[in-house]
């Protein structure tokens, strides 16, 4: 994954996409030039932003006609091709470090109880292990090589070759993974092993052996990255003392090891459902049949993976055992000491300092939104010519509405925190963690998680209206950043993964997940002001953040404008810091997407477009060009009893919009090229 790096603000092009509300020409430029500003390096990036970014890119019809598919195709090669293994799990697809190969790249084995050999680095700074040679390592049936640029060589000259670590003494519960680099060339068809000794057990036995798979490619090839489970194995326990590669080659045979280290369980319960739901995102937008036929047996198989490895059936929300993912801190305090409990509180989604695990809430939020998206296209795209092929494993769209009816009744429930009127979320304890996360709470309404009277609750606490006893911010300093919510309003010292232990050198504000804030989730502020407070709410959020905007433009930038002390730390770049913007945060581009979501209330359907419009008092109207769904490019203007769409392009099905909850009207039929919809 690379960052988004700073770039310098440019005229936005005649083909982006306007805003235009009579009146408010000052603030809608602003705001189109925010959105272009982050659009520039938008698009397909990690699973992490599957759910947020599709809809935040697809719509542009930027281009000509020749390139005004280009997005499109760069989502529906990077949705097809997200990779998941054996089980359904989808890769994380981060940059590489010494945790989980398919997680995310800390919490490193150094920063814990682990154990390391790295003949070669990872060639990412800051996520490297010391380097070291294999001198006190012991062959059997090879021969020890040099090191070269791609790890150390070894030379299998015999048949069931083994490379055994030097002694080292661990507990089994720091290493509920080991992780093997490697190339291989001569075995592909052997069956490799490890092998350990505990202090119980000091010598080599079957009895402590588990297997894994070749090297997949050859020398020439990428590194194999090996995974191995050692936390399901009942003999992995104690303390282990020593290692043992069985490479089980038939003959003679040539091995690269690059690294061979413990691994935490750095893998996200979040992957799969931002895989399905952004699946669904592009498919509304662009009723991409082949891309969905194609598509639907990996989505079946992600949400089976999901409700199995997290007993969401039985526990009605996701429930994760996963080592150091309980929800449970690393960083605890027993009568005023603190204490230092290393594997415990893994980050499970875009929080990675923050032990959401356990009863996951937002996860949970997460898996009720795939519910709903899985359900959709399930039912609605079975009706669709040509019928994408019905799996004997699809889901009955049915059953999946009601399970996720059955989720969102217990985590209104089991979330809430009663006393400050807000969700948290709760550990394998049972314990509620509540340090006023906004972002989950905003989320909760976004998704329609939350009730009506939950929401009110909510942004009234947020909108600083009413006082929660205890948090750090409160009443208009939780705005104290300008452009959207501090992320958290209650000072957090004690609920971390291990290794951020000290979290008391950092002044509230200046760490993004401890009182500071992110760009991108302004988005969910606003839509969230839209629903539950209305249209003028949030229209006053929006000309702050135009205000706000105006301000950095005028300084050369974000970086510019932060450098004046006492406006906040940036951070990005492994650079940590209490604001989120720019580089890493792709996610920036969301705000102004309210634009089309919340004000004008566009819903794309399979073969429906709903135009909703939540107009503030003071706007006559709001137009949005450049909208690109189906094969249609749209420029669509609301009033409050009519909307106007204009188009060009044509449909070879039928296509329908519909203003609120109103008939539909076929549209691009016959010639057409613009329709009113009145109420």
């Amino acid at each position: 994954m690379s960052l988004l790096s700073p770039i310098a603000f440019a005229a936005v092009p005649d083909d982006f996409p306007r805003f235009v509300v009579p009146g408010h020409d000052d603030e809608m430029r602003a705001i189109r030039e925010l959105f272009y500003y982050h659009y520039q390096n938008a698009g397909p990036v990690i699973p992490l932003w599957d759910e947020w970014l599709p809809n935040a890119t697809l719509w542009p019809a930027v281009g000509d006609v020749q390139h005004l598919d280009d997005m499109r195709h760069r989502w529906a090669s990077a949705l097809a091709s997200r990779p998941m293994d054996a089980d359904g799990y989808v890769f994380t697809l981060q940059h590489d470090g010494t945790a989980h190969a398919l997680g995310w790249p800390f919490p490193l084995w150094q920063q814990g109880g682990g154990i390391g050999w790295h003949f070669v680095g990872t060639g990412v700074q800051g996520y490297d292990a010391p380097l070291v040679k294999p001198d006190n390592w012991t062959v059997v049936h090879a021969v020890s090589g040099a090191i070269n640029d791609k790890g150390w060589q070894l030379d299998l000259t015999s048949p069931h070759a083994t490379a055994q670590t030097p002694a080292f003494h661990i507990d089994a519960k720091q290493a509920p993974w080991l992780r093997l680099n490697w190339w291989a060339s001569g075995s592909e068809s052997a069956h490799p092993y490890i092998e350990w000794t505990t202090s119980d057990h000091p010598g080599f036995s079957l009895d402590r052996r588990v297997s894994f798979e070749p090297a997949k490619v050859g020398l020439d090839g990428g590194e194999t990255r090996t995974m191995i489970c050692m936390y399901k194995v009942p003999s992995w326990k104690g303390t282990i003392t020593n290692l043992r590669i069985g490479f089980d080659n038939p003959a003679a045979a040539k091995v690269v090891i690059k690294s061979f280290h413990t691994a935490y369980d750095s893998r996200h319960p979040v992957n799969n459902l931002n895989l399905i739901r952004g699946s669904h995102d592009y498919f509304m937008w662009t009723g991409d049949m082949s891309f969905l036929q194609s598509q639907m047996p990996r989505l079946r198989k992600a949400m089976r993976y999901v409700m199995s490895e997290f007993q969401t059936r039985t526990h009605k929300c996701i429930y994760n055992t996963w080592p150091g993912h309980d929800g449970r801190s690393g960083v605890r305090y027993v009568n005023g000491k603190k204490q230092i409990v290393f594997g415990e509180g893994i980050g499970s989604n875009y929080w990675d300092l923050l032990p959401f695990g356990g009863e996951d809430a937002l996860a949970t939020i997460y898996y009720y939104d795939a519910l709903e998206d899985l359900a959709q296209l399930e039912a609605e795209t079975a009706r669709l010519e040509p019928r994408p092929p019905m799996a004997p494993d699809g889901f009955d769209p049915v059953d999946l509405r009601t399970h996720a009816e059955e989720v969102c009744a217990y985590g209104r429930k089991r979330f809430w925190n009663d006393q400050p009127q807000r969700f948290g979320t709760v550990d394998l304890d049972g314990v509620m963690h509540d340090y006023g996360f906004t972002f989950l709470n905003l989320e909760a309404i976004y998704y329609d998680f939350a009730s009506p009277d939950q929401a009110k609750s909510i942004l009234s606490w947020i909108d600083g209206e009413r006082t929660v006893a205890g948090d750090t911010s409160t009443g208009k300093d939780i705005y104290h950043w300008r452009f959207g919510p501090r992320s958290t309003t209650r000072r957090n010292i004690d609920y971390y993964f291990w290794a951020w232990s000290d979290p008391e050198k950092i002044p509230f504000g200046d760490q993004v997940q401890d009182g500071g804030a992110v760009l991108g989730w302004s988005y969910h502020d606003l839509m969230a002001h839209i629903k539950t407070l209305g249209p003028d709410s949030a229209a006053a959020r929006l000309n702050e953040i135009a205000k706000w905007f105006e301000d950095v433009q005028a300084a050369g930038g974000y970086r510019k404008y932060y450098d004046v002390p006492g406006r906040g730390t940036l951070q990005g770049g492994n650079v940590p810091g209490g604001l989120g913007l720019d580089k890493e945060f792709f996610e920036s581009v969301l705000p102004p997407n309210v634009m089309l979501y919340g004000f004008l209330g566009l819903k794309p359907g399979v073969d429906t477009l709903t135009v909703d419009p939540k107009l503030p008092r003071d706007w006559p109207s709001l137009r949005v060009t450049q909208i690109h769904w189906r094969n249609l490019v749209l420029d669509i203007t609301a009033s409050r009893d009519k909307v106007h769409l204009a188009w060009r392009g044509k449909s070879e099905t039928p296509i329908f919009a519909r203003f609120g909850s109103g008939a539909s009207t076929p549209i691009a039929l016959n010639g057409q090229s613009e329709i009113d919809l009145k109420r």
